[in-house]
């Protein structure tokens, strides 16, 4: 759970920037959304293989040089 205490003198933006990078750090939001459905054990397989597929095909690729 994130929480932030308003430090005297903050103003609201800071503290609301700071509650969203400390949100952004603890991925709550990437965890609401994989909990906002159900998906069956093979689907998280099958989703899991093809993202495994998809990062080794990146990794495999010749890099670009740098101008």
């Amino acid at each position: 759970m994130a929480t932030v205490v308003v430090n005297q003198g903050e103003s609201i933006e800071s503290a609301l920037r700071r509650f969203k990078r400390k949100v952004m750090s603890e991925e709550i939001i990437k965890d609401a959304k994989k909990h906002a459905f159900f998906m069956s054990r093979g689907q998280k397989a099958k989703l899991k293989s093809a993202l495994a597929r998809k990062r080794n095909k990146r990794k495999s690729r010749p890099m670009r040089p740098r101008s």
